[in-house]
Formats: structure tokens, sequence, C-alpha cells
């Protein structure tokens, strides 16, 4: 039995989102760069080990690693056209993505308020850059979340919506992994 030939657009799209997400490995690649070299830079502030509350980014890695598990969970149900285990999947990534989100906005305000802004050091301009620019993109994940159920809401779990789950699910995966590498590079060794 001979294979059906994908679609050229399906082609060109998924092409076009694997280079998006090979620019953004350079994008965080730049970033990671770029604190590696000013993490020292603090300017006679403080450091990683004297602001960074580690319970408190415990939680907020442990929120991103759990949307992660929910959302491979809305693409195996996805696969066995499971549309309302889907939905729940779905939701509750968004609201795990949500939370983290808050968090992390609430450690910016805080560090702000106490007088750690970016604009205090180099160190905490390449952290708030860094951290930041992940944070933008867990927003931007959250808003096509949406987009995504409204989809599968309105047409179903065919071959269009199914495409675009995979990729927003490759998408979320990859911000799990660079936050992997923040927690570890940025938080860790920061107060090691």
């Amino acid at each position: 039995m001979a294979e059906a030939a994908i679609p050229a657009r399906t082609d060109k799209s998924l092409f076009g989102f694997w280079v998006y997400v090979m620019t953004d490995c350079i994008l965080f690649a730049t970033l990671f760069a770029t604190y590696a070299v000013l993490q020292v830079g603090t300017n006679g502030g403080p450091s990683g080990r004297d602001i960074f509350n580690m319970p408190f980014v415990l939680i907020e890695t442990l929120l991103l690693l759990t949307s992660s598990f929910t959302c491979g969970m809305a693409l195996l149900a996805a696969n066995k056209n499971r549309i309302r285990q889907v939905g729940a999947w779905l939701g509750l990534t968004f609201l795990l993505g949500l939370s983290f989100i808050t968090m992390e906005l609430t450690e910016f305000a805080q560090l702000a308020s106490e007088g750690h802004g970016w604009w205090t050091s180099a160190f905490l301009s390449a952290f708030f850059t860094l951290v930041g620019t992940h944070g933008l993109h867990i927003t931007v994940g959250l808003l096509w979340l949406i987009v995504l159920g409204g989809f599968i809401y309105r047409r179903g779990l065919n071959e269009h919506t199914m495409r675009r789950l995979g990729m927003f699910s490759i998408f979320w995966h990859f911000l799990d992994v660079v936050w992997v590498f923040i927690f570890t590079i940025v938080y860790l060794m920061g107060v090691a």
C-alpha cells in the first residue's frame, strides 16, 4: 500500500517551524553566552547567591516540568481521538504555564523592589534578559495555546489541528529544556 504524499504546504510550514526553533536555539545560546560572561559583573552589588530564592525557583521549575507532562498527555489523547481529554490536558497545561509566568513576574517585581533591577549591574542585566526572554516565550506559548484550543474546539481533531498541536508540543518542550538549562546554569550554579 502506497503512503499518501504530504502536501507541499505542510512540508513548508513544518520546515519553517523547524527553522524558527533553530533560530530560537541560536538566540538562547547567545543569551547564555552573554550571561556566562557577565555573571561576574556585579558592580559591587549582589550575586545570585545573595538574591535567588531557591525554594521559590524550584516550585517554578516543577510547575513548568509538570506542564510539559500535561502537554505530552494532550498529544497522546489526541492520537487516540479523545477530544475532551485533549481539552482537559491543554487546559491544565495552560494553568501550569500561567502559574509559572506569574511566579516569574513576582520574582522580577520582588528583585526590583529590593533595588536589584536590570539597571543595577551587568549580572542583573544579563539575568533579566535571559530569564525574561524565556518568560516572553512562555507568554507567547500561552497565547498560542488559547488559539490552538479554539481551533480544536471549532474544528475537532483533524490533520491540521493535529499538526498544530504537534508543533505546539515541540515548542513547549523546547521551552522546558531551555528552562532546565536556566535552572542549572543561572540558579543552581549561581548559588553554589
